[in-house]
């Protein structure tokens, strides 16, 4: 009973604050600075003239942005369920803070000189917390959570020290199965042998505090936009052009309406939709994929509009428009998804919206890229104009989650 006290004592009460605490804070900042250097050495492969190395560059920036995601969800996930006003809590985060910057400084070269050091570093944070969670929390039934995840952490540690040592296109497909072993594994709830599958959700302990963890890193992502294209557009020396410059203002209006069409009206409310829910757990698993469909948008737009300072004119390669067009469409289909978790439908504007970025992909491959660039804010600014005018004159729409 001591045991099980101690641990209890660690744990969110009913009363506990909702609310993102200030060290949760602190650790988004340095999770979108490790993001930001994945765009800062995404835009410069993607510039190079070899169409394989362009390609090969957007599926290294997917290696590192999946884990750099996961480590932000699963610190998440524990704050949710231990108080991150408690010490214990604090330290746990501050270390996983430290470790996701050294990620950040070696990112860079995450697939050269530092391939290994990512790998030991990222392995190491993984089964390193839950592991001392595991202990943290003795005979406490949540323990058992704790101990599956250790032991499927270790499980993809093989493949993440196979592709550091291989290198090349092996590497990456071993840091491919790795990333798909962790993911698979949560999705499952753990499967591990003596203990069985565990089902005990964060959703269902904090789900306010999730929804608020989540808007927050989204809001900051978007600022890491900004940041980013602003750094590239400062960083040259001389005269801006008038297309670098077209290209900064393109960059602000499109994460303006990025913001716009998230907190329009499901970005406010998903927290209380979760709630509602019958199965809170499920149902925020859900809003935790459109979420991280959504992150993901957002790094490619950044990198995009990263690539057109550097290239405003001439040829656009396909491997741009991934990212360009991509990275919008990729938002738009996570802000669809979440508009389902808090209203049970589906906003045929998001679905044309889509869809047409889409088709404009085979003509923008004729337009030098500022072009292509520019097409994205006014697909968006047309969602947006739609939301307003289906609201116009109604009363506030409560949130209806799917049963």
């Amino acid at each position: 009973m001591g045991s099980a006290g101690r641990a209890v004592r660690l744990l969110r009460g009913e009363r506990s604050q909702q609310q993102a605490s200030f060290v949760e804070l602190f650790f988004d900042l340095v999770v979108v600075f490790a993001l930001n250097q994945v765009v800062a050495s995404t835009a410069p492969g993607l510039g190079s003239a070899s169409v394989v190395e362009q390609w090969t560059t957007l599926l290294q920036a997917t290696l590192l942005v999946l884990p750099l995601i996961w480590v932000w969800t699963l610190t998440a996930y524990g704050t949710a369920r231990f108080d991150p006003r408690g010490n214990a809590a604090q330290v746990v985060v501050l270390v996983t803070a430290f470790g996701v910057l050294l990620l950040g400084v070696i990112v860079a070269d995450a697939f050269e000189t530092t391939v290994l050091a990512f790998a030991v570093i990222y392995v190491a944070l993984q089964v390193g917390r839950v592991t001392v969670l595991a202990l943290t929390l003795r005979t406490h039934p949540l323990r058992r959570l704790y101990l599956a995840a250790s032991f499927w952490f270790c499980v993809s540690a093989v493949p993440w020290f196979l592709g550091a040592v291989m290198g090349g296109t092996a590497g990456m497909l071993w840091w491919l199965l790795a990333i798909t072993i962790e993911y698979g594994a949560a999705r499952v709830g753990w499967p591990t042998p003596r203990l069985g599958r565990e089902r005990i959700m964060a959703w269902a302990y904090a789900p306010e505090h999730l929804a608020d963890r989540y808007r927050q890193l989204l809001m900051i992502a978007l600022g890491e936009a900004i940041l980013s294209v602003g750094i590239a557009y400062t960083d040259r020396s001389g005269f801006r052009s008038l297309t670098q410059t077209l290209g900064l203002v393109i960059a602000f209006l499109t994460a303006v309406l990025l913001w716009r069409i998230y907190a329009y009206k499901a970005g406010d409310l998903f927290g209380v939709a979760v709630e509602q829910a019958e199965d809170p757990g499920s149902l925020g698993r859900v809003a935790a994929a459109a979420h991280l469909l959504m992150i993901i948008g957002v790094v490619c737009t950044a990198v995009g509009h990263e690539l057109v300072q550097a290239h405003p004119t001439g040829h656009t390669f396909l491997s741009w428009l991934a990212v360009i067009i991509g990275g919008p469409a990729l938002y738009l289909a996570g802000r669809t998804l979440l508009e389902w978790v808090v209203f049970n439908r589906v906003s045929p504007p998001r679905l044309i919206g889509i869809v047409a970025l889409l088709l404009l992909t085979l003509p923008l491959a004729f337009a030098p890229p500022l072009a292509a660039v520019a097409t994205a804010p006014v697909v968006l600014l047309a969602i947006a104009i739609a939301d307003v005018r289906r609201a116009a004159g109604r009363p506030s729409e409560a949130p209806a989650p799917p049963g």
